[in-house]
């Protein structure tokens, strides 16, 4: 039986109220901002504003955006 098995047996066995705490505990946990992600996705900003500004994207405005994806 793999770990994984083993902690779910081991979570069936106790009481709903205690389930749903560890549930909500590995969820806080999940959600908890990487410290390294902030600053990838500040770089990702910056590269992306430096290629608009260089030309090496253009923009599409936002109503060809929108069109593109208009359900009918």
């Amino acid at each position: 039986m793999s770990d994984t098995q083993t902690l779910q047996r081991q979570v069936a066995q106790l009481p709903t109220l205690e389930q749903i705490a560890l549930v909500e505990e590995v969820l806080n946990r999940l959600d908890a901002p990487h410290p390294s992600f902030d600053e990838l996705w500040a770089q990702e900003a910056e590269d992306r504003l430096l290629a608009y500004k260089t030309g090496r994207v253009k923009a599409i405005p936002l109503s060809e955006v929108l069109a593109k994806y208009k359900l009918p």
